[in-house]
């Protein structure tokens, strides 16, 4: 039994590597070189070297160590992860104000991780093919192309869903982490030297010796550890043990060997800051090398675009985007997805992002900004869950969180003068996402607070339907309602155009728990309103896809039995017509429009048949 445990959770870490680590596990592509490039006004020198080592291990050490593996990873819903997540862990014990404010922090940390997703795929990959200038300089001119065709066929594949690729995702990233560690410590070998820079007095010597331009330098040390919420976001797929143990035994010791071993490198020959990643390996090595790299580069892109696809979905679920098509392409994992309009939409970003910026330096300047922005999100929300939810002392959080944000703020500060450099590319990709989402949430609020403004109600209508009922007409009629208690929009145009009922009225509610998935025992809920009245409630978590016909064949099991071929959905469509607002209230109206008009129908969204659903169209002015 412990053999099988043991096989198991090896099995499981491996997979944790080639999943939630590929991000961060490709960070020493481009780093070092981007630190030591001159750029900040200083070149290879022993001084700059071992600062910046000292800092990216301490940074490893504070931000991934200690702040997530062992504080924010605490943090799970059923044990789903992810900003989103944290959000409502943090809302769930709070007044409706800090609950606001909580709110809106959560959906700008989702927002900045699609400002984020567009540039990983971009630099990780062009830093890879980069290699072939080391190799034959002549291939310079064909970077750009090889990189674009890289990026279309990963994008091309994601309809037929990633189990098959996943399952060479594990051993390539593990033989990644090996080569990242044998070359590493080949070069350290070399140069024991550069093992001094442990010492953390190294960082604090870097900020005495090189005083304002080393605050700004924090902007370069931070792509170190780009891809330290995939940690948390992905914390549903594995566990936490296996996340951790991954990273403590195989992913840390990688990086930092490889880290060393290229400053090694660079103190003998301080010409390689070229490409100091790809120079560390024997010439012989070097095509073998751009291989591999390539490889992880896509594994690191394939991991946040199911990141972003898993966003998605839970940002669908719980009101803050449109109604969209998510497509699952695993009958045994709900965690793969494909959402086609993303997809395309990410991949258009992509390769415009890299015709835009033609160099993974240029791209390396506009990323940052996005990680430590939701850096310090999240260690606000985490500490707010601490307090609220785990009843931990307030002075002992308080502590915890002025430490994070000494770092996270540092981080962000450094990285907002990369704004004019390439910065602003996530920052306004985040601020598109972010008045889409809260377009969509208040508006559709608002025109659901117009739709039930009849003010009639619903005991007293049932009530007078069953005294005096109109013509009465075989089946069962099925009326979706998106609140209880208040009479469904298309209920009063059938009454009022048609002047039939149903021999049978089932009123259906769906309704999405702050949970990913719901027990099949909770998942319907049948309740008589009358002798011809029914409510229904469905209850699905934000992993779910909701299913009407499973819903009815639960009914059936309770009691309440629906042929599907004798059942109408009445559905309302609504016409919607902006009303007099100021000019950018109507903007924002004319947003949501957009937004409704382009949104997946609810009979596809719930898998009604299309045979049986009749749409009652109305007017609405919003």
């Amino acid at each position: 039994m412990s053999s099988d445990k043991k096989q198991s959770l090896g099995a499981v870490t491996v997979a944790a590597i080639g999943v939630v680590y590929g991000d961060i596990g490709t960070s020493p592509l481009y780093t070092l070189r981007e630190c030591l490039s001159g750029q900040f006004g200083f070149g290879v020198e022993r001084e700059a070297v071992f600062g910046f080592l000292s800092l990216i291990f301490w940074l490893l050490i504070l931000v991934v160590s200690l702040k997530y593996i062992s504080y924010v990873m605490r943090a799970d819903n059923a044990g789903e992860g992810g900003i989103l997540t944290l959000m409502s862990l943090a809302g769930r014990n709070t007044g409706a104000r800090a609950t606001a404010v909580l709110v809106i922090m959560g959906l700008i940390g989702g927002s900045f991780f699609y400002g984020e997703v567009v540039i990983t795929p971009a630099v990780s990959v062009l830093s890879a093919i980069e290699g072939l200038e080391i190799a034959s300089p002549s291939l310079s001119p064909y970077i750009i192309p090889m990189a674009i065709g890289v990026l279309t066929l990963l994008f091309v594949i994601q309809k037929h869903g990633t189990g098959i690729v996943g399952k060479m995702f594990a051993p390539v990233m593990l033989l990644w982490f090996i080569v990242l560690a044998v070359l590493g410590a080949r070069a350290i070998a070399t140069n024991p030297e550069v093992l001094l820079a442990l010492n953390p007095s190294w960082a604090v010597n870097f900020f005495i010796e090189y005083k304002s331009v080393s605050f700004f330098a924090l902007g370069a040390v931070v792509l170190a550890i780009t891809g330290v919420e995939a940690l948390y976001a992905d914390m549903g797929h594995f566990g936490k043990f296996p996340i951790r143990l991954a990273w403590f035994s195989v992913v840390l010791p990688s990086l930092v060997l490889n880290y060393f071993g290229q400053g090694a490198l660079l103190l003998k020959h301080p010409e390689a800051i070229k490409n100091p990643f790809f120079l560390l390996a024997p010439d012989w090595a070097l095509i073998p090398l751009l291989i591999l790299a390539t490889l992880a580069t896509i594994i690191a892109s394939q991991a946040v675009i199911s990141g972003v696809f898993s966003l998605t979905r839970q940002a669908v679920r719980l009101g803050y985007l449109p109604p969209m098509r998510i497509i699952h392409t695993s009958e045994e994992e709900s965690g793969q997805i494909y959402v086609p309009f993303i997809n395309w939409l990410l991949y258009l970003s992509v390769v415009l992002v890299i015709v835009g910026f033609k160099h993974s330096s240029n791209l390396a300047a506009a990323y940052g900004i996005a990680v430590t922005g939701t850096m310090v999100l999240t260690a606000i929300l985490c500490s707010t869950v601490a307090i609220k939810n785990w009843r931990w002392n307030r002075y002992l959080v308080t502590l915890i969180l002025v430490g994070m944000l000494c770092i996270d703020v540092s981080l962000f500060s450094a990285n907002l003068v990369k704004v004019f450099s390439g910065g602003w590319l996530p920052l306004t990709l985040g601020m598109m996402m972010f008045i889409v989402m809260t377009t969509w949430k208040s508006e559709r609020f608002r025109l659901l607070r117009r739709m039930n403004e009849h003010g009639n109600s619903l005991e007293a209508m049932i009530a007078s339907l069953e005294k005096s009922p109109p013509v009465r007409v075989q089946g069962t009629a099925v009326y979706m309602s998106r609140a209880l208690n208040v009479i469904p929009f298309a209920l009063l145009h059938n009454l009022k155009h048609n002047k039939v009922l149903h021999e049978r009225v089932v009123l259906l509610t769906l309704r999405t728990e702050d949970a990913p998935y719901v027990h099949n025992v909770r998942r319907v809920t049948i309740e008589q309103l009358s002798p011809t009245f029914w409510r229904v409630v469905a209850s699905y978590g934000w992993r779910e896809t909701p299913n009407v016909e499973e819903i009815f064949h639960r009914c059936g099991l309770e009691g309440l039995n629906c042929r599907m071929m004798e059942t109408s959905f009445f559905m309302s469509h609504e016409s919607l017509i902006i009303g007099k607002r100021p000019w950018y209230l109507r903007l924002r109206g004319k947003l949501f429009l957009a937004l409704q008009r382009n949104a997946l129908r609810a009979p596809d969204q719930f898998e009604i048949p299309p045979n049986r659903v009749i749409e009652l169209g109305t007017q609405i002015e919003v």
